[in-house]
């Protein structure tokens, strides 16, 4: 980690982008492979599709709650991505260990194997309805989403998929994925609280960025922030280089009391965190604050730049029960996402414990309460996207520590 700050602070003293990735590209490599399990399902929920309408208005479908539900889980088991077979394990697992755990509601989940592809995710998301599920869980990939979803649509059926893209919410389709809007709504809520109103957002020019910046203005405006500055930048060492004096002058003098970041670990968080301190801009003055999780991977809480900033993560003492769980009934840990699969199961138990035959319908789903998952209370919204009660943590000596909880309820809290 060390090499590649030492690398780029080189590059601003007159070394060509060159020599200093030749310093860095062991460390990358390195990054890249832990991070590669992370990085590449968030890039594939990025897609935009178009959600669909349930054909002749209808909701969901009817249920006899006497019999075990029929659940499809749509996996992208069989896929060319080695990834997404170690993916597919997790879903699943996760969706059957939260099964076990629903005090009497009988599940009965069939899982179908879509490839990762958007043909394949059609054909089996015809079978599993003609098999009788009631509701889809899954899939993963936005596209597969958005082909899931036009499928359950003219058969009256809801998606509840596991992407992170409201571009593909609406309609029959909700997204379980953590949103960059309801991240970005609780860090500029907490910080506006703190006295820091004024941002400045670092963005990487990417579809990614773009989106994660949208999200921070949209945030600014709902919580009374105001955006001193947008700075983008090249997705590249020498972009993040470059956009360290327009940050320096949009943030120095005072014109700003925060810094809102984008990037992840794996991409140019180390760069900025270090660079942005030496040039005058620190912690101590300005707060940084990460869209992203700065846990993950634990070497990021080695940084000397990310001391002191915030992020936002699921209540950690909950998700830590939930991979002690995972452990011991599997003997390994779970997959991030395959948490999600946890919690479609969690909320479709819990509304059919009710008895009602309305318990899969949008409105049932879209219940104000919400639903208690692996990181705390969550809900699906009735445009298709979720809202996540959140804690907002910071690094102190190399540790995480919670400074404001997460939320177990929606009372008086959201949106």
């Amino acid at each position: 980690m060390f090499a590649l700050l030492s690398a780029a602070r080189k590059a601003i003293t007159g070394h060509t982008l060159a020599q200093a990735l030749s310093k860095t590209d062991g460390l990358t490599k390195a990054l890249t492979r832990r991070r590669l399990v992370l990085a590449l399902p968030a890039l594939g929920l990025l897609a935009a599709c178009e959600p669909m309408a349930m054909s002749g208005g209808g909701t969901g479908p009817s249920l006899d709650t006497s019999q075990p539900v029929p659940v499809a889980l749509l996996v992208p088991r069989g896929s060319a991505n080695s990834g997404d077979a170690i993916l597919a394990a997790s879903l699943e697992n996760a969706a059957r260990l939260a099964a076990s755990e629903l005090n009497g509601v009988k599940i009965d989940l069939r899982v179908y194997d879509t490839a990762g592809d958007p043909g394949v995710t059609a054909t089996v998301t015809t079978k599993a309805i003609d098999d009788g599920a009631k509701i889809i869980l899954g899939p993963v990939y936005a596209a597969n989403a958005n082909a899931a979803g036009r499928i359950a649509a003219a058969r009256g059926v809801n998606v509840l998929a596991f992407s992170n893209n409201p571009n593909i919410a609406g309609g029959n389709v909700f997204i379980l994925g953590p949103t960059f809007q309801n991240t970005a709504d609780r860090l500029t809520a907490f910080a506006v609280s703190q006295g820091k109103s004024r941002i400045v957002i670092v963005s990487g020019q990417t579809a990614e960025g773009e989106a994660s910046a949208s999200a921070i203005q949209t945030a600014a405006s709902r919580n009374g922030a105001t955006i001193a500055a947008n700075v983008p930048y090249e997705f590249s060492q020498q972009g993040v280089v470059a956009a360290i004096p327009a940050v320096k002058a949009a943030a120095g003098g005072g014109k700003a009391d925060a810094i809102f970041l984008t990037a992840n670990t794996a991409g140019a968080l180390p760069l900025f965190t270090q660079m942005l301190p030496e040039q005058g801009i620190s912690a101590q003055t300005t707060q940084f604050i990460g869209l992203t999780r700065w846990d993950i991977p634990r070497q990021t809480l080695e940084l000397p730049g990310v001391q002191g900033g915030w992020f936002a993560l699921p209540d950690p003492n909950l998700s830590a029960q939930f991979i002690g769980r995972y452990r011991a009934a599997y003997g390994t840990d779970p997959h991030p996402i395959g948490s999600l699969a946890f919690d479609g199961i969690a909320a479709i138990g819990a509304l059919v414990s009710r008895g009602k035959s309305n318990a899969l319908t949008a409105s049932a789903l879209t219940q104000k309460s919400g639903f208690q998952g692996v990181g705390g209370v969550f809900r699906l919204l009735s445009d298709g996207t979720n809202e996540r009660g959140l804690a907002i943590a910071t690094i102190r000596n190399k540790q995480v520590i919670v400074i404001d909880p997460a939320p177990r309820s929606f009372s008086g809290f959201g949106f």
